[in-house]
This record gives structure tokens, C-alpha cells and sequence, in this order.
């Protein structure tokens, strides 16, 4: 494989079970009745080199928020062989809980994180409750940490990583929020973690409910499709149905990995 064209491989951690209409800004009738969000890890490897995308959260985060955390995303990533204590770099989209967790099970890892998002998760706008929900204090503090443990790498924008895998800022959901694009055989992918959630977030025009500025998370879907060479290879962060559109590396993930890298069915 060429340094700078990647395999990608989504890991499902989390399942939560919830109202349709909760995952949309305007409730309407293509959106009721009951549906889910699954939770993922993204791994991105060229075979020389594997850089996890998010951490995801551990059991005292599933319990605090009432999630179904089927695995902890470390174990999660030795389905695909890995070990987790063998990884040196971590993207980390936001700082939501569901992001951010499980710092310990990675901890050699560099932590690339936008200056907005620290500043955002440990300013002003914490002293709103609707603003603070979703983050998890505990884990916000171990980001805290990090930095003072020089682990922390802040980007400012946009920034490569490494040859064809690169980061951008998007905002909207969270401040600092920021979208992974990755070469891939099938093209540019673009790993938008919670710039859409869903497909039918992008799709519609009609994101997911919880946001930092409106205005930002409506344009990010523009960006989004800047940034892939194709619908098709924007990569909600929490859409059960990614399972229907990629297939799993091995039968036995049926369910639990897909890979993304090949292109969708």
C-alpha cells in the first residue's frame, strides 16, 4: 500500500435506543417512531502507521448517561489487531463525552485537537447547562491534564497529518469541532463524525439537534461534500446504517467493523 493512501476501518463501541424526531432540528412526519444511534472509533492505518479517530467513552460514562456500551473502544480496535498501547496519534473530533473518553487505554498516543474546542469545553459557554450536557467533566479534565502533559497537538484550522489523511474545522455541533478527510483507493473520504450524524442529517438539510451555532453546522454540510470526492464517502458519525452501505473486513465483525476504504456496496 502507498504511504499516503489509507485503509479505514469504522468499530462499532455504543448502541443507544431513541425517538426519531430527537435526532432532527424540524420534527416531521418522515420522522417518527423509535430509532438509534450507534457509537464508533475510526481506524486509519497504511499499514506502517495506525491513527485512531476519536476515543469514544468507558463504562462510568455509559452509565452516567444510560448508554449500551457493548465494548470499550480499545478492545474494539484488537478486533482489527491492533494494540491500543501501540498507538502514537488520536484524532479527537470534540470534546463530547462520547468522543473523548478511555484516555488511559491509549497512552502513548499525541492527541491533535482544535484550539477552539479547549477553549470552548473550559470557557464561558460551560456555565450554560444546555451548553455543558453533553460533555463529561471528568473526561475534560483528563484533557486538561494532557496538555500540561505536553501530549496535546492544537490545530488551528486545517492541518495534514500525514500524506492524504488531513484535518478540518467545521464548528457548528461543538466550536471547535473538526472532520478527518482520508485518500482511500475508492477516493477522498471524509470521516464527518458529528458534523452529521446521521446520513438523512446532510442529506435533508436537517442536522441533529444539539449545536453550538447553526449557521456553522448548515454550511459544514457544504464542506463535507467539498472535502469527499462523493456523497457516498461522507461518513456519518453515529448512522446504524453504515452497516447497510460497507462491508465488515471479516465475517465474524458482521455488525462490528466495516471498512470504509473500499467504497460502499
Amino acid at each position: 500500500m502507498e504511504d499516503d493512501v489509507w485503509q479505514v476501518h469504522a468499530v462499532r463501541y455504543a448502541h443507544h435506543q431513541r425517538e426519531a424526531r430527537d435526532n432532527f432540528v424540524f420534527a416531521d412526519d418522515f420522522h417518527e417512531g423509535s430509532d438509534a444511534l450507534d457509537f464508533f472509533v475510526w481506524l486509519v492505518t497504511n499499514g506502517r502507521r495506525s491513527i485512531l479517530v476519536d476515543l469514544g467513552f468507558d463504562h462510568q460514562g455509559a452509565e452516567r448517561r444510560g448508554r449500551e456500551l457493548i465494548r470499550l473502544p480499545s478492545e474494539g480496535v484488537r478486533l482489527l489487531g491492533v494494540d491500543p498501547s501501540s498507538i502514537e496519534e488520536v484524532i479527537v473530533t470534540h470534546l463530547h463525552y462520547d468522543h473523548c473518553g478511555n484516555l488511559d487505554d491509549f497512552p502513548h498516543a499525541r492527541l491533535y485537537l482544535q484550539d477552539r474546542e479547549m477553549q470552548y469545553a473550559t470557557g464561558r459557554f460551560m456555565t450554560h447547562r444546555t451548553q455543558r450536557m453533553p460533555f463529561d467533566v471528568e473526561y475534560v479534565t483528563a484533557f486538561v491534564r494532557a496538555v500540561y502533559d505536553e501530549r496535546v497537538v492544537f490545530v488551528d484550522g486545517s492541518r495534514e497529518i500525514a500524506p492524504g489523511l488531513s484535518v478540518h474545522h467545521i464548528g457548528g455541533h461543538t466550536d471547535g469541532l473538526q472532520v478527518v478527510r482520508v485518500k482511500t483507493a475508492a477516493g477522498w473520504l471524509v470521516l464527518a463524525s458529528d458534523a452529521a450524524h446521521l446520513y438523512a442529517n446532510f442529506e435533508s438539510g436537517n442536522p441533529f439537534p444539539i449545536a453550538f451555532n447553526l449557521g456553522e453546522m448548515l454550511d459544514g454540510f457544504a464542506t463535507l461534500r467539498d472535502l469527499a470526492d462523493r456523497d457516498e464517502l461522507i461518513i456519518p458519525g453515529h448512522d446504524p446504517r453504515v452497516f447497510d452501505r460497507f462491508e465488515a473486513p471479516d465475517r465474524k465483525l458482521a455488525g462490528e467493523v466495516v471498512r470504509l476504504d473500499k467504497g460502499p456496496l
